[in-house]
């Protein structure tokens, strides 16, 4: 057979799939063929799998779906999320006059977040630690961070934030999602289905530490979903990939297995409809099998310097943890995974005894975190990879006494007004973007919506969010609903 022109390949491809490469999506089939026929003319189970693979991934390992909307400023996303919502005011939202005020009422028009609890007597809470003014920018940052406040002038912060609803699962869904609702692909399912992955052996989105519910592919094809990593042993011993292999098999025996499912499928195909979520999972599993390798290395942290593992903390009591995490998080993204999620710090939900369990999360991550913007920055990855961080909401100003858990009082859930912070991928460094009210109740100036921000993470990537659809249940969604500006005051 002649070998098909890789570009025509492209146009067939796409068209079989059933979209545009650059416009909302066009679902209408092609006259003569449907895509599984189109597959199977040109080569038959994995074969015609690999080939869409190719197709897939025909410009230069950059971009699919013919490349971005416009030159992007990033090539990868790193999504550190605070699950259980931090503290703005105690962590990086400095409010003097919340300090001059500690122990008076909360003003009688402050925002009611609707979930409440234990504020009847509520009264004005200053932060648990002073704040401190670091690098030429002067950012104001937490005293329980200095190894991120000397990083203070890479950082882009966001301190106008707010979100539509303050209980944590809607929150959070919010935040990876847009949505409030379950069902919705994350984040890193719309990278990968956008921009797929730089290594074909690896996949586009991984997540250490996230919920399934905030990392899965939803509507879109099986195949950009979140693919869950375990912390890796400091030996290199540990697989990072749960199951991922089976003792016993053979990489040759597990390749014949692959290929008969791979023959067995097409077969079926042919007095089938076509499934996207079949062949979603058929090229999970394809994945899989080539990870088996490729995984295997990523994991082994013995690959590393003595240097490094102590510029993350590894081996470090209450630091351990999150710099095994961020040091695989590294390896990750260095080898040409899209999008990696992960959760740090614990639980953030500091309903009681903030000032006790603040600074045991605050220190867990300080450190490790810090280390991964000066790793990336020194390898010259941090110019066009965004770095995210923060939680599903902030925390009120006045304290609440929560007795579910301690007597010492704590913070109530804020989707008013909190802060979020950027590095790296384009974003402007070492400013402060927006503002709280003067006690951190509310977003007052230069507001944005968690729409807005994943508009500006999407056009930081090269991607339009209003031309990045999918069709589902007879309408298209995208990864910012039907809002969402771009923060174009934040883009150097």
């Amino acid at each position: 057979m002649i070998a098909p022109d890789v570009n025509q390949l492209a146009v067939l491809f796409h068209a079989a799939r059933g979209r545009s490469t650059m416009n909302p999506i066009d679902h209408s089939s092609p006259p003569g063929f449907s895509r599984r026929e189109w597959l199977l003319k040109l080569c038959a189970g994995f074969g015609g799998i690999a080939l869409m693979d190719a197709v897939t991934h025909a410009d230069d390992g950059n971009a699919i779906q013919g490349g971005t909307h416009f030159a992007p400023r990033a090539r990868r996303v790193v999504m550190l999320f605070m699950a259980g919502a931090p503290s703005h005011i105690d962590l990086w939202d400095e409010k003097p006059e919340l300090t001059m005020r500690h122990g008076q009422a909360p003003p009688a028009d402050a925002p009611n977040n609707g979930v409440s609890f234990g504020l009847e007597n509520a009264r004005l809470l200053r932060p648990v630690a002073p704040y401190q003014r670091y690098g030429e920018s002067g950012l104001a940052l937490s005293s329980l961070l200095p190894n991120l406040g000397r990083c203070a002038d890479r950082l882009c912060f966001l301190r106008g934030i707010h979100a539509d609803n303050s209980a944590h699962e809607a929150g959070r869904m919010q935040l990876h999602t847009g949505f409030t609702s379950h069902g919705k692909p994350a984040l890193g399912a719309w990278l990968g289905y956008g921009l797929g992955s730089e290594n074909r052996d690896l996949p586009s989105f991984v997540t250490l530490n996230v919920a399934r519910t905030c990392s899965g592919n939803g509507f879109l094809p099986a195949s950009y979903q979140g693919t869950t990593l375990i912390t890796p042993s400091i030996d290199g011993q540990s697989a990072v990939v749960p199951h991922l292999t089976e003792a016993g098999i053979s990489a040759d025996v597990k390749r014949r297995q692959f290929d008969l499912t791979g023959r067995l499928n097409a077969a079926n195909s042919t007095v089938t409809a076509s499934d996207s979520q079949l062949d979603g999972m058929i090229r999970s599993m394809e994945l899989a099998f080539r990870m088996q390798t490729a995984a295997t290395a990523l994991g082994d942290l013995s690959q590393e310097t003595r240097a490094t593992l102590d510029l993350y903390g590894v081996g470090q009591p209450g630091v351990d943890d999150t710099a095994r995490q961020l040091l695989l998080t590294r390896r990750c993204l260095e080898a040409g995974v899209r999008c990696v999620s992960v959760g740090i710090g614990g639980d953030w939900d500091h309903h009681g005894d903030i000032a006790g369990r603040l600074p045991t999360n605050a220190r867990s991550i300080d450190q490790p975190v810090a280390a991964l913007l000066t790793d990336l920055e020194q390898r010259g990855m941090l110019d066009d990879t965004l770095v995210i961080c923060g939680g599903e909401f902030g925390r009120t100003p006045m304290f609440q006494t929560d007795p579910r858990r301690v007597t010492q009082p704590g913070r109530d859930h804020n989707r008013f007004g909190f802060t979020m912070w950027l590095a790296g991928g384009g974003v402007k460094q070492g400013i402060s973007f927006g503002a709280t009210d003067p006690l951190g109740f509310a977003a007052v100036e230069n507001r944005v919506h968690i729409h807005d921000l994943h508009a500006t993470v999407l056009h930081l990537l090269g991607l339009d969010h209003e031309r990045l659809t999918f069709q589902h249940a007879g309408r298209n969604y995208r990864l910012t609903d039907v809002a969402g500006s771009v923060v174009h005051e934040i883009i150097a």
